[in-house]
């Protein structure tokens, strides 16, 4: 039986196109191949003697280990879409039949716009698919000049609000978003998403105090399950966002993966037993969606300094789960998330060496835990825990 279980989502960390990618336009996508190559080398030493070289051949830099200490696979999406709610979902043991709504070439409809600008008092201008730093750039001056919100979306199915901090309060921006995601439910969009940002012209940038405010999931998660049967849950970062708070005991939004790698340390130093579940987003909001393929290889060496940490707290009944909800390759000339396989890496028990392989869905890690707490199955996935145990 499990004491402790701890899944970190690394958003956006792909690992090869996915065998569907080219129904996606993500054909040869490859975060972190294509990463590694645009550095000329990733210099992961610890993630190196995990295996995240088997898991991903030829990946330059990371060259596959003779004994690695984790067990190693990679993990192919069965949701349709390729957003961080499905992906999040989808490792929580839910699977997404039908794609929320996108509005990436029409922008969204008059009436939803016009319904929500009612409501909330507030009026929109943008209305188009951007990349977010770009957008407020590009419209942040007008923004400051009227307080008309900048409204925009991507390929994914979200209706998201930028505000200047200094023009809109934090409590008012989040109170928009409320009123915009009651509207967005009758359209099917994944997420409304406040962007606070700050900053002067030709300055701006956005902060860690953004929120989504998403859908609620389908069918009860893993996260669900384990709180139904007595199994505390912690989640970190935007974990309480994407399961709208659904499944959780406790949860800490976080400013940045060093911010979320610390709250993930002393939870392991504070809980005894339950479920930790990790969202750590620098990966995709501050390095892939700006096509930053050296800040993408920053992001991942902070990240592996802290394997051993981890590892280290890890006891003998506890189970430590890397993986990524979707990719976002930083070097394909897009801002937008790739259809990927993501990395599976686990350590504890005796899961060293064991080649997990190539698993047709994330929900798998969902199925594992539950059998490791001796919970009810998820409704998706299947269990490899005989494998590493």
């Amino acid at each position: 039986m499990l004491d402790r279980a701890v899944v970190i989502v690394m958003d956006s960390c792909g690992a090869g196109e996915a065998p569907d990618a080219a129904e996606y336009g993500d054909e040869g996508s490859d975060t972190l191949g294509h990463t590694a190559m645009a550095v000329g080398g990733l210099d992961l030493p610890n993630f190196q003697a995990a295996g995240l070289g088997n898991l991903h051949p030829a990946l330059l830099g990371v060259p596959a280990v003779e004994h690695p200490a984790m067990a190693y696979g990679r993990l192919a999406e069965a949701s349709a879409g390729k957003d961080s709610t499905t992906g999040h979902w989808e490792i929580a043991g839910v699977i997404t039949e039908e794609a929320d709504a996108t509005f990436t070439d029409t922008g969204f409809p008059a009436a939803l716009v016009s319904a929500v600008e009612q409501e909330s008092g507030h009026h929109f201008f943008g209305n188009f698919a951007a990349s977010g730093t770009v957008i407020i750039e590009d419209l942040g001056t007008r923004h400051l000049e009227t307080g008309e919100l900048i409204l925009y979306t991507s390929a994914d199915s979200v209706f998201q609000i930028a505000a200047h901090k200094d023009v809109v309060p934090l409590e008012e921006l989040y109170r928009v978003c409320r009123i915009a995601r009651k509207h967005c439910n009758d359209y099917r969009i994944g997420r409304v998403i406040a962007r606070p940002f700050e900053g002067q012209p030709g300055a701006f940038r956005r902060t860690y105090e953004r929120q989504d405010f998403a859908l609620p999931p389908h069918a009860p998660t893993m996260l669900d399950i384990a709180q139904q049967n007595g199994v505390p849950t912690f989640g970190v970062g935007k974990i309480e966002d994407l399961f709208t708070g659904r499944g959780l005991d406790r949860a800490v939004h976080t400013e940045g993966d060093l911010d979320g790698l610390n709250h993930t340390l002393r939870a392991l130093a504070e809980m005894d037993r339950g479920l930790i579940m990790v969202n750590l987003v620098d990966l995709d909001m501050v390095y892939g969606h700006r096509e930053n393929p050296v800040g993408y290889a920053q992001g991942l060496t902070l990240i592996d300094s802290h394997l051993p940490r981890l590892t280290a707290a890890l006891g003998p009944n506890d189970l430590l789960f890397f993986a990524a909800d979707h990719g976002n390759d930083p070097t394909d000339g897009s801002t937008d998330h790739t259809r990927e396989y993501v990395p599976l890496l686990v350590s504890g028990r005796r899961a060293a060496g064991v080649d997990l392989g190539a698993r047709s869905t994330y929900a798998d890690i969902a199925a594992t835990i539950c059998e490791g707490f001796g919970l009810p199955s998820p409704s998706a996935g299947s269990s490899f825990l005989e494998n590493i145990s």
